[in-house]
This record gives structure tokens, sequence and C-alpha cells, in this order.
């Protein structure tokens, strides 16, 4: 569970680290470059067989695949589940820590290029914003 919720909290940076303004739907790829998925303009994730597995909504809250809120990103780039507890956050450099303050990882803003505190190659994540990257992961849309 700790591995998971580490690089749930990497990739919701690389995705957040990435932010863009366009209309083009934000790739998430594994280390290998393998596609994982995708975010849409709109919101929605979908996994590598274009299912939809949660959706991040414009007001922070964040929902499974049956549309039930798992959590939220506040404007402090924190990552917080339904009962307000901080699961982790990203810092504006694209380090990623735990909700204690741990170091979890890094996502590298230029690159989109994310990785564990041990700078394991985790994946890569294109044109999304670093909370929704780590959130994706948190919230488990590829479980």
């Amino acid at each position: 569970m700790k591995t998971l919720v580490r690089n749930i909290i990497v990739l919701a940076l690389m995705v957040a680290a990435c932010g863009t303004g366009s209309a083009v739907a934000q790739q998430l790829r594994d280390a290998s470059m393998n596609y994982m998925g995708k975010i849409a303009p709109n919101g929605t994730v979908r996994n590598s067989e274009y299912s939809a597995v949660g959706y991040f909504n414009n007001d922070g809250t964040i929902a499974n695949a049956k549309g039930k809120t798992v959590g939220r990103i506040d404007a402090k780039m924190q990552i917080l589940d339904n009962d307000g507890n901080r699961l982790g956050y990203v810092n504006t450099d694209g380090s990623v820590l735990d909700g204690e303050s741990r170091p979890l990882g890094k996502i590298e803003i230029k690159t989109g290029k994310v990785s564990d505190a041990e700078g394991k190659v985790l994946g890569y994540a294109n044109g999304i914003s670093i909370q929704r990257v780590a959130a994706y992961f948190f919230f488990n849309f590829f479980k």
C-alpha cells in the first residue's frame, strides 16, 4: 500500500507539473513509455482500453468511475481524502511529499518525467497538472 500511495503521489505531481491550457488530451506513460491512459480536457480519466476510470471536476473534487466523490485537490496543491486528511502534496519545484511531509518523488516540470524518492523513473506525463497526476494514482484509477 505504501508503494502504491507513493507512486500515486509522484504521478499526480507529474501531471500538475506539465499543465497546459490547451484542449488536448493529457497522456500518462509508464517508465518504458507504454501508454497507460489519459485525462481528457473535460476531466475524464481513461485507461489504455479507453474505459472511464475517474473524473477531475472543475471545483477540485475527484470522483471514481461510478461518480462517487473520493477526495479533492485544494488551491495549496494538496491531495485530500473525503475526510479532509492530507494524502500528499506537490511543491512548486515538482517535489512530491506524502501527508506527513516525507519525500515520495519528483516531477521534472520541463520534461514530465516522474521519479520516486530514490530517483527511479516511474513514468511520464505530458500536458497534465501535477496535482492531477498525483491524485490519479492516489485514488487507484488504474486498479
